[in-house]
């Protein structure tokens, strides 16, 4: 059970009606609150919860519909998501009760001071490292517009210049990281056919993709309904058709890739996770036609080339700068 999980129910008699669940992680929680429903945007979370709590958990970049008593904020990674967050679930709540859990480490001291501009946030337990905050909804926000909080940037290039839009925690929002800077230069002589950019965050590689091989087909795909949502708004910002899908993981990807183009996420949370990324080494052979690419951008200190010769073909190293590593290989 997850920590924060455990510190909702130790008050679990405050839940025991109709509560939605924001952020909850895929865990028992649900069967101990049967009257709750969960709303999520980390596809796998959801996959994992509809397989044991089917048509209790939407996936969503906006809550569901339905009418509840309370409502629960998992607290997310970033700042400006958890203030959209608070403001579409306390729209839903006039004059009810809106809840906040998170680790200390996570900063959920900090959000709870975001809940004061609905009414005066209180502590009601501490416990596993973790803090749940309460307050009651007196002062009622307007239900956010999420794309009006969207941050637009002009990405420059040979051919012409990109926008670029993202939304309110999806990865680097409102500019180009260093990473995937370094992997733009390195998009040549990708061979013809279907290509993916993996962990698509808000589409700036595959816009660019597309553009470039304007005849092949791109998929972008990430497991953040967010970042699914961003990449829509930048391909269509652009003028630019291609298939956005979520997905947890290169599990969800299609088959038969001529090349797999990723700046691939390494952190989930305030947490270092590296399972994404592993599996995508491991089985992106699977997805990858015979003699199709992966090409990459990597931290330097993170030990991939193993684990790409190993299960894809042989490591070449294309650029090494900036603390990163463009990494390309060819499947057998």
């Amino acid at each position: 059970m997850d920590p924060r999980s455990e510190v909702l129910l130790r008050q679990a008699e405050l839940f025991g009606g109709s509560a939605l669940l924001a952020g909850l992680p895929a865990d028992d929680l649900l069967g101990h609150l049967p009257q709750a429903a969960g709303w999520s945007w980390h596809a796998g979370d959801h996959a994992r919860l509809d397989q044991r709590f089917a048509g209790r958990s939407a996936f969503d970049v906006t809550p569901p519909a339905a009418l509840v008593e309370t409502a629960v904020l998992f607290l997310p990674k970033s700042r400006e998501l958890t203030a959209y967050l608070l403001d579409a679930l306390a729209a839903r709540l006039p004059g009810k009760l809106l809840y906040l859990v998170g680790e200390k480490r996570a900063g959920v001291e900090r959000a709870a001071k975001q809940m004061a501009a609905y009414g005066t946030p209180r502590k009601l337990d501490s416990a596993r490292h973790c803090q749940l905050w309460q307050v009651r909804v007196d002062n009622v926000p307007a239900a956010p517009d999420l794309n009006a909080l969207a941050q637009r940037y002009s990405l420059p290039l040979a051919d012409g210049s990109l926008d670029i839009v993202t939304l309110p925690g999806v990865f680097s929002h409102g500019r180009l990281d260093i990473g995937s800077a370094l992997l733009l230069k390195h998009l040549d002589q990708l061979p013809d056919g279907h290509l993916l950019d993996f962990g698509c965050g808000a589409g700036v590689l595959g816009a660019v993709l597309k553009r470039r091989y304007p005849h092949s087909q791109v998929t972008l795909l990430d497991v953040d309904a967010f970042a699914v949502a961003s990449s829509r708004l930048t391909l269509a910002a652009n003028g630019l058709q291609a298939d956005v899908i979520s997905g947890d993981g290169i599990a969800a990807a299609p088959a038969e890739l001529s090349a797999i183009l990723s700046n691939p996420p390494f952190h989930q949370g305030v947490h270092t996770h590296y399972q994404a990324s592993e599996d995508l080494l491991r089985q992106a052979a699977r997805h990858l036609r015979k003699d199709g690419q992966i090409r990459l951008v990597a931290n330097r200190f993170l030990k991939y080339p193993p684990l790409i010769e190993q299960h894809i073909g042989p490591c070449h190293t294309l650029a090494d700068a900036d603390g990163f590593r463009i990494y390309q290989a060819a499947s057998r």
